[in-house]
C-alpha cells in the first residue's frame, strides 16, 4: 500500500505537520504532534480505523485518496534444471519424507 497523506494534505494547501494537526483538531481528532509527524514522514505500520476515519473527515477525502493499492511482485519458482517427472513434466517442490525409527517404543514426554 502507498500512503498518500502528504499529497492529500498538499492538495488542501497544508504543507507542514503542524498545519495538518490544526486541521485534525478542528474536527475533534487530537493526536500528538509526534504521531502526526510519524504519519507525515512515512507509511504507518498500523492505523486504527477510527483514526483513519477522522483523518478523512479532517482532510475532506476518502480512504482511497489516502491509501493506494500497489501490486505485489510475486516471485515465480524457477525449476531446477534436470529435475523432470515421469512423462517429461517439470517436477514441483519435493516434500521431505519423515524418518521412521525402528527398534523401540517412543520416548515418554517429560513430567
Amino acid at each position: 500500500m502507498k500512503w498518500n497523506l502528504r499529497m492529500v494534505a498538499a492538495q488542501r494547501d497544508l504543507w507542514r505537520p503542524t498545519e495538518v494537526l490544526e486541521a485534525f483538531r478542528a474536527v475533534g481528532f487530537t493526536p500528538s504532534l509526534s504521531k502526526v509527524a510519524a504519519l507525515w514522514g512515512g507509511t504507518p505500520v498500523t492505523l486504527r480505523l477510527e483514526d483513519l476515519d477522522m483523518i478523512c473527515t479532517a482532510l475532506n477525502c476518502t480512504v482511497e485518496d489516502l491509501l493506494q493499492a500497489e501490486p505485489v511482485a510475486v516471485e515465480r519458482a524457477v525449476p531446477e534444471p534436470g529435475r523432470r517427472a515421469a512423462g517429461g513434466e517439470v517436477a514441483g517442490p519435493v516434500r521431505p519424507v519423515p524418518l521412521r525409527r525402528t527398534g523401540g517404543p517412543r520416548s515418554l514426554p517429560p513430567n
